[in-house]
């Protein structure tokens, strides 16, 4: 039961830990900064790096990967 339990803590600390950090932070002057400002192709140049590249389909493959290793983990600990 202790292990279960610890797992259990370890997962939603985990899980949750990524939506209650902030990795980067705005300076307060970014907004007014001209080099700060995104451009587009009908102004000077091309956008900030990564333009509007989809990460969300990696992101749930990884994510369901886990899962079934940890499910094939546990199901092997209950064997």
């Amino acid at each position: 039961m202790k292990k279960l339990l610890t797992l259990l803590v370890a997962v939603t600390l985990f899980t949750a830990l990524p939506y209650l950090t902030n990795a980067q932070t705005q300076s307060p002057g970014a907004k007014d900064d001209p080099a700060m400002q995104e451009k587009g192709p009908e102004r000077d140049g091309p956008g900030p790096g990564g333009g509007g590249a989809p990460i969300g389909g990696g992101l749930f493959i990884l994510l369901g990967l886990g899962a079934a290793y940890g499910s094939k983990k546990l199901y092997n600990l209950n064997k």
